[in-house]
């Protein structure tokens, strides 16, 4: 009896839990405990449905209590798939055919500092064979280990660093007007550069990978979310066709992402397609959709896929991008002077 009164105690606290949790990045406050919530959204909706079910069957008493635990858990995880939906291989969507007049592959992942198994991922590069391949956490042994694919792709941009946010970029066609940027922390690099897809278009490329806001990383969001403002402004004055990549370490229904693609007019090829959660590889029930990219709406993505383990933390993600024939960039999206405000804020805050 003593039992079931502590499983019914422990049961009645973390439907508690999971109930007020799924609220608080609405708050907004950019430290990561109220963030937090957002990145196990779909692990908290099965939470939920499985704290509704065992209240369902071990409490029948019908208590306002009970009641009101049970239509909290009914709300708590509707809000959150709305909020998770447009991103499940579930959600219709717009597969209209449209006629390419150039195409560049991207593969893109983060390797893992310490992680040694150069020739897995050389082997993932060599079936996909990619235009263009972005490596995150890449620092001197990654530059060493990825040595032998510089025959195939002469053009590099190479950023090792030994704390974890390294940058090596390696492209088969040359990169031009590129730039390797600080945006906000002076040791968390960005590269940016423009590609040519065909004689008349280029692409205005964007490779991010901010801190997460975590306890064992920075305190707070104000650092990421600003680096997403700052290159969204980019984009909006670049008048050219775009793309964003990288670990962004956020999740795309985040409020600060989705003000992101707002601004820029950008479209994320999850939609419709699935969750693609790219972190953490070693635990399926702990995977969050973290690596993204980006386009601008004259630009299409044919083919979207997620590699196999190469004994990272991170699952690498392989594009193939095409521009929309006869389609004309447009990067500046309409956004209301309280979302102009809110901008302006979030870079403040990243640069205190």
């Amino acid at each position: 009896m003593a039992t079931f009164i502590l499983m019914t105690v422990v049961l009645y606290v973390i439907s508690i839990i999971f109930i007020i949790t799924p609220f608080l990045p609405a708050i907004e406050n950019p430290h990561w405990f109220f963030r937090t919530a957002d990145f196990v959204r779909l692990q908290s909706i099965v939470i939920e449905i499985v704290c509704l079910l065992l209240l369902f069957f071990i409490d029948d008493s019908h208590t306002i209590f009970t009641l009101t635990l049970k239509i909290g858990l009914i709300g708590a995880a509707l809000y959150q798939i709305v909020k998770v939906f447009p991103y499940s291989s579930f959600y219709p969507r717009k597969k209209p055919k449209f006629e390419s007049d150039g195409m560049l592959s991207v593969l893109a992942a983060n390797v893992l500092q310490t992680n040694t198994s150069f020739g897995k991922f050389i082997e993932i590069i060599n079936e996909f064979d990619p235009d263009i391949v972005l490596v995150m956490e890449g620092n001197e042994n990654w530059e060493s280990g990825l040595s032998e694919i510089e025959a195939l792709y002469p053009n590099s941009i190479k950023i090792p660093l030994e704390n974890y946010y390294g940058m090596l970029l390696y492209s088969k066609r040359k990169l031009q007007t590129t730039k390797t940027l600080y945006q906000v922390e002076k040791e968390v690099p960005s590269i940016f550069f423009e590609y040519e897809i065909n004689e008349t278009i280029k692409v205005f490329f964007s490779c991010l990978h901010p801190a997460p806001p975590s306890p064992t990383e920075n305190e707070s969001s104000k650092e990421r979310d600003a680096e997403l403002m700052i290159t969204g402004k980019r984009i909006r004055e670049s008048n050219l066709a775009a793309i964003v990549c990288g670990d962004m370490n956020d999740v795309v229904w985040s409020r600060v992402t989705r003000l992101f693609k707002k601004m820029t007019n950008m479209i994320d090829p999850r939609i419709g397609r699935g969750f693609f959660p790219t972190y953490h590889a070693g635990y399926f029930f702990m995977r969050f959709p973290l690596d993204h990219l980006f386009h601008s709406k004259d630009l299409f993505v044919g083919k979207m896929v997620r590699t196999r383990n190469f004994d990272s933390d991170h699952f690498g993600m392989y594009y193939e991008i095409h521009h929309k024939k006869n389609e004309n960039a447009s990067t500046s999206g309409t956004i209301t002077s309280q979302e102009k405000a809110d901008i302006k804020t979030l870079i403040n805050n990243g640069h205190e």
